[in-house]
């Protein structure tokens, strides 16, 4: 395999890949199928090998968020092309970069570097409750532990086979960890997904039945890192950024073959300045919700400030790269006019994808918080925001 050398050539290696993945977005979208081919030209790409530290073969360096930029980056270039596809390739990322700062075994972590970078593993943060059966729950036996419980929310589980769930647990009154693979019998896969947007995730529920999890593979889990709060923010800022910026993409190609004006007075729309202003408007919006979003994840790699800051960034981020994407997807139709509502180009697709992962947690709340830290100069409480 023809390894990604820097992870300057893994931002390249995904925006060369961009026209390519986004060929198939109509049909994942209208399908609610797994982005299967996608993430499989993804793996051969190799491009998680920005997630995996160099001491096992990768290109991590440099501190828990050592390039996060380029993996910023990365993430808007695949999610232009497929919102679904961008969500799926982001859930290996955080859920890798857990891993490899964990209390995993060394010989444990080299496997999974292997089958990250030369494998195209895929990785599903196994962990939401809500809605679901109570708490999942471990016990020891000899040789490992045997978990119980149902998990109502796995994005990225489509792709079944050894693509491996990180399931999170109650063990000995202490939250604990464990991976397990997805053709594992003892699962129940429950093929529930059925959403307005990013139908392709394949975030539906899976049951946990006397799963055994030999040693080696489940820790303990640690206290999040102070700035994960901001990485995590930047992530989601990204697949929002990338739906707009594919959004946007798609409008002005459709717009260059049809070349029409909004109204008869104007002979083509390269003549139209109404259409041109909509388009100016939307470009710069975009441009600088990027250039924050790609600002603060550079910060992030050594950051200037405290953890508090720099999650005030990492939500003016995200709230920024919301805005853009929700506002620009929302308004494709209004310079493509009735015939771009064709089921041949499912352009709804972009602000479906948009509004339903920026339902995720509320905007006015992000904004409230960034207010009050404004004002008190303390970042406040965020349980007080946000439910978890």
């Amino acid at each position: 395999m023809n390894l990604p050398q820097t992870r300057e050539e893994v931002v390249a290696r995904a925006r060369a890949l961009r026209p390519q993945l986004a060929k198939d977005s109509p049909r994942i979208d209208a399908e609610g199928a797994d982005p299967t081919e996608n993430l499989r030209l993804l793996g051969e790409a190799a491009l998680q090998r920005i997630n995996v530290p160099t001491e096992f073969g990768g290109l991590w360096d440099g501190g828990p968020y050592g390039g996060w930029r380029e993996v910023i980056e990365t993430m808007v270039e695949i999610s232009a092309a497929d919102g679904s596809t961008g969500q799926c390739w982001s859930t290996t990322v955080l859920v890798a970069r857990e891993l490899f700062a964990s209390g995993l075994p060394a010989e444990t972590k080299q496997q999974l570097a292997g089958e990250l970078i030369h494998e195209g593993r895929r990785l599903v943060a196994s962990n939401a409750e809500t809605g679901g059966t109570g708490r999942v729950l471990g016990r020891r036996v000899p040789g490992g532990l045997v978990v119980n419980g149902t998990k109502t929310f796995n994005t990225n589980s489509g792709g079944g086979g050894r693509d491996l769930a990180c399931v999170s647990f109650d063990l000995d009154g202490a939250r604990h960890q464990a991976l397990v693979r997805l053709d594992d019998p003892a699962l129940e896969l429950r093929h529930d997904w059925d959403n307005m947007g990013q139908r392709g995730t394949y975030s539906q529920t899976i049951a946990y039945r006397d799963v055994f999890v030999p040693d080696g593979w489940h820790f303990a889990s640690h206290q999040p890192d102070p700035y994960f709060l901001c990485a995590a923010m930047l992530l989601h800022g990204a697949l929002l950024q990338g739906i707009g910026e594919g959004a946007f993409e798609a409008t002005t190609a459709y717009l260059r073959e049809l070349n029409r004006a909004s109204m008869p007075k104007f002979g083509t729309a390269l003549e139209d300045p109404l259409m041109h202003r909509q388009l100016g408007e939307m470009s710069s919006e975009l441009a600088a919700a990027r250039a924050l979003l790609l600002t603060v994840a550079a910060e992030l790699e050594a950051p200037p400030v405290d953890a508090g800051e720099m999650g005030v960034r990492g939500f003016r981020a995200k709230v920024a790269s919301t805005m853009a994407g929700v506002g620009v997807s929302a308004r494709v139709h209004d310079l493509t006019g009735a015939r771009s509502t064709s089921n041949r180009y499912r352009f709804d697709r972009f602000w479906r994808n948009a509004r339903t992962f920026a339902s995720h947690d509320s905007i006015d709340a992000k904004n409230a918080l960034i207010g009050a830290y404004e004002l008190s100069g303390r970042f406040p409480s965020i349980s007080d925001y946000f439910r978890f």
